[in-house]
């Protein structure tokens, strides 16, 4: 659990910290409730919530005080400030317009800082939350071998999709990442493809994208298979997507520049001239929420901490004609632990035939 009074240190004196959003309730309490509010105060943390999970939370929640949401107007007269840092990532000008009529009292600020506080301590995972996204990964791994073996022509993307979803399910995920990609042929230079009633060929090359969630935490990976043999180009494709991934995660280690990361991937690229065909960026963080901090991008500034959970996912897409993208999770280690990253991710990327 993070420290309350280093969040309410680093605002502004005599603010107090509202949070209002899922994700960061639920990393500052360990507790998961669709209506749910934290206020850290000089006074004191309080995780408040309604009567539907009020008595589960408080059996779950012991870092903070659990009250009744609809108590919260008491609350708010027991607490010293009057000025409240509030996330303004998450919060809609007409949430704070209800907010600021219902408490004219009370100041609202967005501007203090609290979304960075609360993005800088998320993006660094402790061991326990390290823990939940390998268990993650391993149930994905285990799906994505349980079907593999009835891939075949035919078959729709949608019918793939459906299937990796339902063992996902049936393994023990809590819940789906995302909504799992499956593109193929054509339909795979479309890096978030939804997946359709097309049905494989021999000869297409098929994107898996998807995961896992555990505890509250994520998994995220993509494979790409032939469906048959492959053709020459497709096979060079593969094997250029595999050597500039290989080159990111080679570059991920504590210290190192996130636009730095995702240069590594483009020399690779860039030097075959295949620079055009990567449309995105080569990763991003993940944990309570698929993507958060940081960003491995061309724009990004970032610096690598140990900890850091980041996605390292090169791809690239021949409009009409087929995609490429190989991803795995890494964990970026401390200094001294040996390589620069620990891959969470263990399943093969060698281009599979189906």
């Amino acid at each position: 659990m993070p420290s309350f009074s280093h969040i309410t240190a680093a605002l502004p004196a005599g603010t107090a910290a509202w949070v209002s959003s899922t994700a960061n309730c639920r990393y500052l309490s360990g507790f998961a409730a669709d209506n749910c509010l934290c206020l850290l105060s000089a006074r004191g943390a309080y995780y408040l919530t309604d009567k539907r999970y009020l008595e589960a939370a408080q059996k779950a929640v012991a870092a903070l005080e659990v009250r009744d949401i609809e108590k919260l107007t008491e609350l708010l007269n027991e607490l010293p400030e009057k000025r409240f840092a509030v996330e303004a990532e998450h919060t809609t000008l007409a949430a704070l317009a209800r907010r600021q009529e219902k408490y004219p009292r009370l100041e609202f600020a967005a501007r203090d800082g609290l979304d960075k506080l609360l993005t800088d301590l998320r993006a660094v995972k402790d061991a326990r939350e390290v823990e939940l996204i390998r268990r993650a990964q391993i149930i994905a791994e285990q799906a994505l071998d349980q079907i593999l073996p009835n891939i075949r022509p035919g078959q729709t993307e949608k019918e793939i999709a459906q299937a990796l979803d339902f063992v996902m399910l049936t393994l023990g995920a809590d819940a789906l990442s995302f909504e799992t990609i499956a593109v193929s042929g054509a339909h795979g230079s479309l890096p978030h493809g939804v997946p359709s009633r097309r049905k494989l060929r021999s000869g297409d090359l098929l994107t898996l994208d998807f995961g896992a969630v555990i505890g509250g935490y994520h998994s995220d990976m993509t494979r790409t298979f032939a469906i048959g043999k492959p053709g020459d180009e497709q096979r060079r494709v593969c094997e250029l997507v595999l050597a500039a991934q290989e080159a990111g995660i080679a570059a991920v280690c504590a210290g190192a520049q996130c636009n730095a990361v995702d240069a590594a991937v483009r020399a690779v690229f860039d030097a075959a001239g295949m620079g055009q065909y990567f449309t995105h960026s080569t990763g991003h963080g993940v944990g309570l929420e698929i993507h958060e901090a940081p960003t491995l991008s061309k724009n990004s500034n970032g610096t690598l901490l140990p900890g850091m959970v980041v996605t390292v996912e090169p791809g690239l897409y021949l409009p009409g004609r087929f995609g490429v993208r190989i991803e795995d999770m890494v964990q970026v280690a401390a200094p001294g632990e040996g390589s620069g990253c620990v891959n969470l991710t263990g399943y093969p990327k060698e281009p599979v035939v189906l």
